[in-house]
């Protein structure tokens, strides 16, 4: 797998100047980021050796380089998730390529379902720990002592400096912003009424079907993880309702600008 992540990463540095520090994942309806980066360069993902291609139809399926609040970016549009038929190793390939381009930090949004009673549509939670439901670990096999260490240490999946500094920048720009535990599923089905109440009583404050794999892959490779979920329906016992694809972009929609202020300023407070 080395010698495919490598080979993606030169055609990627042959085919932009750009020489990114912060890597951004862009999840359901939350593409619109792009529109405040100065961009560079765009390659689609079918351009770039080994690289999978999204079959989601949210997902635009582009890597973006350019300036963000002037720090140099690389930005996905349209992520990869395990119930599209990928590997794990697939699905996290990107963030290897990623951390081979010279990543710092890593960047992650998602729409998820509302567990906690104190949420409502469109709100903003940022991610402080998650719980791992997925049938596959995307660290299993043969461990690459060149991509981290065999066991990996999980205490803080997401870095508390940048939890405080993202709620720091909530409550100056006045956007509502809720910390939580994110659990992840394999989907693609939403949940039934009894696993939401399973997920809740687990210690859940949200669901989704990503993040937690690149994630993981992340902190093996020593990468520091934000990550923020838009809350784009209630899960909550007694208010589970019927939701479409539609729905669910639409309310991310509404949060976008929060998310976009939020990813924005932490990278322009960074060194």
């Amino acid at each position: 797998m080395i010698e495919e992540i490598e080979a993606a990463a030169k055609y990627l540095q042959n085919s932009t100047k750009i020489q990114p520090r912060y890597g951004i994942i862009l999840g359901t309806g939350l593409g619109a980021l792009v529109n405040q980066v100065e961009i560079h360069d765009t390659i689609p993902y079918e351009e770039i050796p080994h690289f999978p291609l999204s079959t989601v139809e949210s997902h635009s399926g582009k890597l973006i380089f350019g300036l963000l609040q002037g720090k140099p970016v690389v930005v996905m549009q349209g992520r990869f998730h395990f119930y599209e038929g990928y590997t794990m190793q697939q699905v996290t390939f990107p963030v290897r390529v990623m951390r081979f381009l010279g990543i710092e930090k890593l960047f992650m949004s998602n729409a998820s379902g509302g567990l906690s009673a104190d949420f409502k549509k469109s709100d903003l939670m940022i991610i402080n720990d998650h719980i791992n439901l997925l049938p596959e670990n995307p660290l299993t096999g043969k461990n690459i002592d060149a991509m981290g260490v065999r066991f990996p240490d999980m205490s803080d999946p997401y870095d508390p400096e940048l939890v405080a500094l993202g709620i720091r920048i909530g409550e100056k720009y006045n956007i509502p912003v809720h910390q939580g535990v994110y659990a992840s599923v394999s989907g693609p089905n939403l949940e039934t009424k009894a696993e939401y109440k399973y997920l809740r009583i687990i210690g859940a404050d949200a669901v989704g079907m990503s993040t937690v794999p690149e994630n993981i892959v992340a902190r093996q490779m020593g990468m520091p993880v934000f990550a923020l979920s838009v809350i784009t329906d209630i899960c909550t016992e007694g208010n589970v309702k019927k939701v479409t694809v539609e729905e669910v972009i639409a309310a991310a929609g509404v949060a976008e600008p929060g998310m976009t202020k939020i990813i924005s300023e932490m990278i322009a407070m960074l060194d």
